[in-house]
């Protein structure tokens, strides 16, 4: 158990926290300094880096939440914290998946055509996307952290 927690938590710290940077750090500093072709080209850089970790972390995330609840807890005998992180585990998971098939790929495509404009769009969409999963992944903590003393 105490393997597949500290791994559970590291793919966590690492998806959440990699949001958390990009939204709140690198984000307003990209708009302030550079101008579109050099922001979406930054970010199409960023996103290559990124979410390859954000499929390990939900790898990792998946086996051991999943281990953990079976294995350790019993699925009746977790409690609702448990069950609560899981749903919300899969809703990002859902939201990842969405923008890696769609506006990720869009994106791509438009700054490797010189389409600012539409890459522009895809970003906006993307940005909005990884807003969404970061409010639920920091309430995921908050709950993974406190809802057994709750």
């Amino acid at each position: 158990m105490s393997i597949a927690i500290t791994l559970h938590m590291l793919a966590a710290v690492i998806w959440v926290g990699g949001m958390f940077f990009a939204w709140m750090v690198l984000r307003p500093v990209a708009t302030g300094l550079l101008e579109p072709p050099q922001r979406l080209t930054l970010w199409t850089g960023v996103f290559q880096r990124f979410f390859p970790w954000v499929w390990l972390s939900v790898i990792v995330l998946l086996a051991t939440g999943l281990w953990m609840l079976f294995a350790v807890f019993g699925m009746a005998g977790a409690r609702w914290h448990i069950h609560l992180m899981l749903l919300t585990g899969l809703i990002m998971m859902a939201i990842f998946g969405h923008i890696w098939f769609a506006p990720y790929r869009r994106l791509k495509a438009a700054v490797e055509g010189h389409a600012w404009h539409e890459g522009g769009n895809q970003l906006a969409q993307i940005r909005r996307f990884i807003g969404i999963n970061l409010m639920i992944g920091l309430l995921t903590v908050a709950v993974a952290s406190g809802g057994r003393f709750l």
